[in-house]
This record gives C-alpha cells, sequence and structure tokens, in this order.
C-alpha cells in the first residue's frame, strides 16, 4: 500500500495519538526537514486551534507534499526513538503493511499466474483461500454472540460505521461543555467497550446534562467527520446495563481526553520552547488564595502556587475550571501535574486537560501559634500572620471557623473586629499552611 493510502486510512487514528504531544512530532518534522521552517512557523502560529487542529493541519501539511514525504513521515514515526517512548500507541496502529510491489515483480506474478490457470494448478495457500472464502470469518462484533446491529469499538476504528449500526460502551471521562463561535455547544467524551476506546464528539446542552461518567450506553446514528466520531440532533443516547472493560481500556479512554505529556523536570520545562506541554511532580512551597480576573472581558477564577523540585521552583497558575483540582491543596503536598502548558515566563499555565493528582500530602501538626496580623480577609477564608517555629508564617484559616472560635461576628467588615484582640495565642491544627482547627484561647 502506498505511503499516501496508508496515511489517509490511518488518519484519524494518528491524529487522535499525536495531539498527547503535538509540539513535539511538529518540532521532528521541522528537524527531519518534512516541513520547511517558515511552514513550521505558520503551524507554530495557528492560535486559534486546539491541539487536535495543529496536528491534523500537519498531517495534512505531509500529504499534500507527496509520496516521498509521506513515506518519510511514516518512516518517522515508525523509526525515531523519542516518537515511539512518547506515542507508545503508534505501535497498534502501524500493523505490518505489505511494501508496494515493483512493476517487475507484479510482471512475474501475472505470469506464474497465468501459467497456473494454463496448467489447471493452484497453490495450496490458494486453495486453503479458497477453500475459508466460503466460510464468513468472524470479526469482532460476531463473537460471543452479539447482536448484528452492533458494532464494536474495535471495529469502528478500523473500518468506519454505518447509520444503522450503533456502539455500545462505557462513558469513562467527560469533558466540559464548551461554547463554539457559533454558539452551539459541544463536548467529548472518552468511551470504551471490550474491544477498545474512542473519542465521541457529542453536541447539545441536554446530552451534557444527561450522560454520566462510569454509566453504559448505547450511542445510535453516529457519524464519522474528518477526525471525529460525532453524536449529533439524530443521533440516539439510550443508558443501559454496564458494559466490563478491560483496565488498559479505561486507561487509554481517560487519555484521549486527557492525553499524559512527557514527565519533565523543573529544570527542563525552563529551558523549552513557550506553549511546550508537559507533565511536572514537584512539592508545592506556596499557595496564594483563588481570585478572580478579567480575561476577554470576563471574569473567571485564577489561583497561583509554587511548586518546588530539589534547588528548583516554578509558578503555576490554575484557571477557570482547573482551580476546582487545586482545592484543599496545601503547603508541603507532593503533586503530579499532568498536561500543563509552558508559558514560557518560568511558569506553567493549566489546560483544558490538566489533571492534578496528589502523590502525598503534607501531615497534620498540633501547634501552638501567636496571631499578630491579618494580611486579607474575606467573608470565606482569612490569611493571617502568625509567629510559628519561630518565623513569622502566612496561614489561611476558614473565616467561618475563625469567628466561632474566636467569638465574634462574621460580616463585612470583621477584620476591624479581629484586630481589637490581637495578639493572641491559640492552639491549633494545621496541615501545611492551612488551619484546619482551632481551640478557644481561655482554655489554653
Amino acid at each position: 500500500m502506498a505511503a499516501k493510502d496508508i496515511l489517509i486510512s490511518k488518519k484519524t487514528s494518528i491524529v487522535e495519538t499525536l495531539v498527547a504531544d503535538y509540539s513535539l512530532i511538529l518540532n521532528k518534522a521541522e528537524q527531519n526537514k518534512l516541513i520547511t521552517q517558515r511552514e513550521y512557523n505558520n503551524l507554530k502560529s495557528i492560535n486559534k486551534e486546539n491541539e487536535e487542529g495543529h496536528v491534523l493541519a500537519l498531517v495534512d501539511k505531509i500529504m499534500n507534499k507527496g509520496e516521498g514525504t509521506c513515506q518519510a513521515f511514516l518512516n518517522l514515526l515508525q523509526t525515531d526513538e523519542g516518537i515511539q517512548e512518547t506515542y507508545p500507541e503508534l505501535k497498534n496502529i502501524f500493523l505490518p503493511h505489505p511494501v508496494q510491489a515493483s512493476s517487475v515483480d507484479n510482471t512475474k506474478k501475472k505470469r506464474r499466474r497465468k501459467k497456473e490457470l494454463e496448467e489447471g494448478t493452484r497453490p495450496a495457500a490458494d486453495q486453503l483461500d479458497r477453500s475459508q472464502s466460503v466460510k464468513k470469518l468472524k470479526t469482532r462484533d460476531s463473537q460471543d454472540g452479539k447482536a448484528p446491529w452492533r458494532k464494536s469499538i474495535f471495529d469502528l476504528k478500523s473500518s468506519g460505521i454505518l447509520e444503522t449500526e450503533a456502539i455500545i460502551g462505557k462513558v469513562v471521562k467527560k469533558s466540559e461543555l464548551i461554547t463554539s463561535k457559533i454558539k452551539t455547544f459541544y463536548f467529548f467524551l472518552g468511551v470504551a467497550d471490550e474491544t477498545a476506546s474512542v473519542k465521541l464528539m457529542v453536541y447539545g446542552k441536554d446530552h451534557h446534562r444527561q450522560i454520566k461518567e462510569g454509566k453504559s450506553y448505547i450511542f445510535r446514528n453516529l457519524i464519522i467527520d474528518g477526525i471525529y466520531v460525532k453524536v449529533n440532533a439524530s443521533s440516539s443516547v439510550s443508558v443501559t446495563k454496564p458494559v466490563i472493560i478491560p483496565e488498559e481500556f479505561e486507561r487509554e479512554a481517560e487519555r484521549l481526553l486527557y492525553p499524559e505529556s512527557p514527565l519533565t523536570s523543573i529544570k527542563d520545562i525552563k529551558s523549552s520552547r513557550p506553549q511546550t506541554h508537559v507533565s511536572v511532580e514537584g512539592t508545592v512551597s506556596k499557595i496564594d488564595p483563588v481570585i478572580k480576573v478579567k480575561v476577554k472581558e470576563k471574569m473567571t477564577n485564577h489561583q497561583r502556587f509554587k511548586l518546588k523540585q530539589e534547588a528548583e521552583e516554578i509558578s503555576v497558575t490554575m484557571w477557570g475550571e482547573a482551580t476546582k483540582q487545586s482545592k484543599g491543596l496545601s503547603v508541603g503536598d507532593v503533586l503530579l501535574l499532568n498536561n500543563m502548558t509552558y508559558s514560557g515566563k518560568v511558569s506553567l499555565n493549566s489546560s483544558k486537560f490538566t489533571k492534578i493528582i496528589k502523590v502525598q500530602s503534607v501531615g497534620i501538626r498540633k501547634v501552638t501559634l501567636k496571631i499578630r496580623g491579618i494580611k486579607k480577609a474575606t467573608l470565606k477564608e482569612t490569611q493571617l500572620e502568625v509567629d510559628l517555629d519561630a518565623k513569622l508564617l502566612t496561614l489561611i484559616v476558614a473565616s467561618r471557623l475563625l469567628a466561632k472560635t474566636l467569638g465574634f461576628q462574621l460580616k463585612k467588615g470583621f477584620d476591624k473586629d479581629l484586630l481589637k484582640i490581637i495578639p493572641l495565642s491559640v492552639e491549633a491544627e494545621i496541615q501545611g499552611n492551612r488551619i484546619i482547627k482551632m481551640a478557644d484561647p481561655e482554655n489554653i
């Protein structure tokens, strides 16, 4: 099969895999002279596209350059060690393909076949093929007595899907609802069955409200449009009994929505190109409270914290819905941050695929501390300046807990009442930089 034909037939799977780190494949394509420096810059500057848009543009660019470039691109995907490590799923995509036969080989085959026909003989292998052709080969759909209308996800990805067929799978992951420029609403699902996993693009607020993570559904009248398998207004979604899926496909379905960027040290991140997608592990050394900032005429949540790794430190900023993942973090927690974006200003920003995993929580300490001042006070939480361990530190406490313990009314401007009774000593339980319990100072 010609290289371009392979790219066309495998395009969806290739794009879904390379989206895990589109910066790497873009850099590799430029380094191996598959695209020019100008093309690299143009592809890199498609700011309005998401990761899939960048990869799709690159693959289309390669295919438009002809058979030679397509073959070089396939060789790169299958032989480069860095690519193999970053995109292990490529091994499953590129099963052995027969090398396109030369004209001499084709001529020999035609002569041999003509001779066999004249002599009335067929090779044993041909006879075996002929005897088996009468018997319909089993596909993954037909195994275990599945309904004839049902298509497995494995066969869906291999050969496409008809409008009269359906898939049954478990929703492993669901993305947030996204609004397009033309005010349509859509989101993504990572769905798996016992054969494979697939990423579905689903339209409509109703679908987003009704479809739940962990539940199994029948998806009927799906359509394939470019790189996406879509659920639109003409599709049907029905809940069904739980589908038991292998752990490997469950993890794969999760990675379709939250692809794991390569784990990178803070030192190496600082020398990376802007907009590089990375994952990083480190210890929280400082946390700022969640605040609201104006971005593109809209107010959105925003939170910063510092992540330390040996002698290196980097600033981390969580945006919008991602701030919910940083709720409850404490100084001293060891975190794994998956799928962050390096801004190029010695800081990381959350992306729509960001996932925070708490590797190790900081322990709870019982201490006696002296409240010296107030750094910031809101009805939700208060930042206190305290004496602890012979240092002046900033600790955060829920304002409701503070008011209940110290016996003042929680109202706007309560910090003025608090200033009247400090400095004072209290017993407290702290976790990182948070006070989680306080004792009445009269009992000290």
